[in-house]
């Protein structure tokens, strides 16, 4: 395995140690991967039959991501999607691994797995963060890494002759204009890159997924333009940190959002997560893209995670609350209305009511729309883990207060959308009840129609959607799959009014069909 080259730095020193697959397991892998083709070669002879897989994802959309690819590639490649994993012949689970309380739901759902006694491939971080405490969970299951998902197939065929293998490499393949099986008809979740530049002391992803890969632009140009053939709307371009994309290849994410301008076809681009640390150094760039386009969803994701300068320092950020403000004060200067997520930690090792004060008085100044809360997560193998803790009680009282302020401030910014006429792009359905965004990437729904211009289906009795909404889960993703798929009204632009607000979404009616 050959390790991307160590960049320029503007930031502190690397997590202490990252435990990766070495140069002394090359011959390892050479032999694992043949082991693995011979396996399923054997049994393609052996059964030529059609086999059935079941798969579930959890976490960021990257993670998404993986779970279409690899459904894409088992589809081509022979597999039928079920409905249920107790019908499948292998079961597969895309990981998650960047809290405790989500570990937990790994663990439970593994476990899960294990018990129906079918071959069971465990994918995305969490094998690649904590592979012995995975393989305890399910000695028999196949392991494969976030970057060796290509040879899902293989390892597939391989686990049905009962011979689970592990494959944590971080491949050189690009994760791009590869097949998918897609969650909605008209969003493409694209991976821009893997891995990341920054050191956070509390970040498990790291450990994962390793250094900064990032693909490249053309390869990426020329999936969104495929997409867009193939009727889709709306581009998520997603990755451990946008804001870092190519500096290993020598360009931008700038430059990356450039080219897709220069695309001469209707779509609207979400622009993920972009760390402050790297984004700081083009800010007057971005905040002009974001303005001048008319693609781009005037959204912006920001974690800032602490408003103390002592705690980020601890985080190992690399940004510090001035630069924040900067660039927050040029971008809402040139989009006065753009929508500003971001994410807060509560409770990281030594902070004090004066350093969560500090974050509270940040959130007030800042006003983002959407506000990420997690209570601090001792995750193994980060710097963080060894820290001393904050008391849980003292963690649980602040995250309460800071949940008060995240609601007060959502509902007064959606407030003010009160009685705003535009247009939005549909691209979903819960419920039975239509959804879209517009420009300003707000979460609009569509729950009722004076002129019958949308005559949907309000089937809100759906057993398998409600418990997906409920739970909040990706367990039964491909079922909600069918009936946004069955939807005559994806993908069209409306124009509409916004009637109410609550602080997490905007009902309004429609007035006009656009398209």
């Amino acid at each position: 395995m050959q390790y991307t080259k160590r960049l320029f730095s503007m930031k502190p020193s690397l997590i202490e140690k990252i435990t990766l697959i070495g140069d002394q397991k090359t011959s390892h892998l050479e032999n694992t991967r043949n082991n693995i083709e011979s396996l399923s070669k054997k049994v393609l002879n052996e059964h030529r039959k059609i086999f059935n897989f079941w798969i579930e994802a959890y976490g960021c959309s990257a993670n998404f991501s993986d779970m279409e690819i690899i459904s894409g590639i088992l589809q081509q490649d022979g597999f039928n999607l079920v409905d249920q994993p107790e019908h499948a012949d292998i079961n597969l689970i895309v990981t998650c691994s960047v809290k405790n309380s989500t570990e937990h739901k790994m663990i439970d759902r593994i476990k899960s797995l294990t018990n129906i006694n079918k071959p069971l491939i465990i994918a995305g971080c969490l094998p690649a963060a904590d592979e012995r405490m995975v393989k305890s969970l399910s000695p028999s299951a196949s392991l494969i890494g976030p970057d060796s998902i290509k040879l899902v197939s293989k390892m597939s065929l391989a686990a049905l002759e009962h011979n689970p293998i592990t494959n944590l490499e971080s491949m050189k393949d690009e994760k791009i204009n590869l097949p998918k099986l897609r969650i909605n008809p008209i969003i493409s979740i694209v991976q821009i890159s893997t891995g990341c530049l920054s050191e956070c002391t509390f970040c498990q992803t790291k450990l994962a997924k390793g250094n900064l890969r990032s693909f490249r632009t053309g390869h990426i140009i020329n999936q969104i333009n495929t997409d867009i053939e193939m009727g889709i709307k709306e581009i998520w371009l997603t990755s451990t940190d946008n804001g870092c994309y190519g500096l290993d290849i020598g360009t931008n994410i700038v430059n990356l959002l450039r080219g897709c301008e220069q695309i001469d076809k209707y779509f609207k681009i979400r622009l993920g997560m972009l760390n402050p640390m790297y984004l700081k150094n083009f800010g007057k760039e971005i905040s002009i893209a974001y303005s001048a386009s008319n693609k781009l969803f005037k959204f912006i994701h920001i974690p800032i995670q602490s408003g103390s300068e002592s705690i980020l320092r601890k985080m190992k950020r690399g940004h510090t609350i001035n630069s924040l403000m900067e660039l927050v004060d040029r971008l809402k200067n040139n989009i006065p209305d753009i929508t500003i997520a971001t994410d807060i930690i509560t409770g990281f090792p030594s902070e004090t009511d004066e350093d969560f004060d500090k974050t509270m008085k940040l959130i007030r100044d800042i006003e983002p729309d959407i506000v990420n809360s997690s209570k601090f997560s001792s995750r193994p193998g980060t710097m963080a883990s060894r820290m001393v803790k904050v008391n849980d009680e003292i963690i649980s009282r602040r995250s309460e207060m800071l949940h008060k302020l995240i609601k007060k401030i959502a509902l007064e910014k959606n407030s003010k959308w009160q009685g705003w006429k535009g247009e939005i792009l549909i691209d979903d359905v819960e419920n039975g009840i239509l959804k879209g965004r517009n420009d300003y990437y707000k979460s609009i729904s569509l729950d009722k129609d004076p002129n019958q211009l949308l005559c949907q289906d309000n089937n809100k009795d759906n057993k398998n959607t409600n418990i997906l909404h409920e739970n909040n889960e990706s367990h039964s993703i491909f079922v909600k799959k069918r009936s946004i798929f069955q939807n005559p009204h994806m993908g069209k632009r409306v124009i509409v009014k916004v009637i109410s607000n609550s602080h997490h979404t905007l009902c309004a009616i429609p007035l006009e069909i656009v398209n």
